[in-house]
């Protein structure tokens, strides 16, 4: 099989205290890249943390050449580390994914298929009819996730169904633009760089997707739901000054 020399696809995996989970991600990754035709780069940002995520990650290395290995000294935020790892990747394509890998890696078929189409940005939803959610969130946390949206439309408006989905590709000029003008280290990171992408003019395309829920998740319901609502008041502040465009 031919391999082209250029990376084609950078995937971005944020990790932070993922030692249980982290290995069958990166099997799951690697087997589905040692099919295709392209090459490719698998980043794993290890946040802080005080397990032995680095050590799970490092094992894999002899699997897949590939494979870089980011660690920020002190617990930054999902958003800088998905920031940290798509500045440092090499790929025409960016992907970032959860470490959990809720949406299958094959699923990323379907927003190439929109970025052949002409799109800058495709975005993996929840919350499309043609979305297949196969295992729920809780209760709690899907009123929560509903409120968030509720909140969202009041007072930054993006105009997507669900911001949320940690599994977003773009295209290399989209990303390192994007990137570049991203402020917010938290989770409410989503909300940022899409409201971005929107001011800077980039065609994003919202696609369903099958999605399965973990019940490990290190999201705090409350601690990080206050957080992400202060992160929106950021973005509608840096909105307003213009930094976005």
């Amino acid at each position: 099989m031919h391999i082209k020399e250029n990376v084609y696809l950078s995937i971005v995996i944020p990790a932070y205290n993922e030692e249980k989970r982290i290995g069958a991600t990166l099997e799951k990754i690697i087997s589905y890249l040692q099919i295709k035709d392209f090459m490719s780069e698998i980043i794993v940002v290890v946040d802080g943390g005080s397990d032995s995520t680095v050590e799970v990650v490092k094992s894999y290395e002899q699997l897949f050449d590939k494979l870089v290995i980011l660690v920020n000294e002190t617990t930054m935020g999902k958003g800088y580390s998905v920031r940290r790892g798509v500045l440092e990747s090499k790929g025409d394509i960016v992907l970032f994914t959860d470490e959990d890998l809720s949406t299958p890696i094959g699923e990323v078929e379907k927003l190439f298929f929109w970025l052949d189409k002409g799109y800058d940005v495709a975005i993996g939803s929840r919350s499309l009819k043609e979305s297949q959610v196969e295992i729920y969130q809780s209760f709690i946390r899907q009123s929560m996730g509903k409120t968030f949206n509720k909140i969202l439309k009041l007072i930054v408006f993006t105009g997507f169904k669900d911001t949320q989905c940690g599994f977003k590709c773009f295209k290399r000029y989209a990303a390192d633009k994007v990137f570049a003008k991203q402020m917010i280290s938290g989770f409410a990171f989503d909300v940022e760089i899409l409201l971005i992408a929107k001011r800077q003019g980039f065609r994003t395309k919202e696609v369903p997707v099958i999605w399965l829920n973990s019940p490990f998740s290190t999201v705090h319901i409350i601690k990080d739901s206050f957080l992400m609502l202060c992160d929106l008041f950021r973005i509608k502040y840096y909105d307003i000054s213009k930094k976005y465009h």
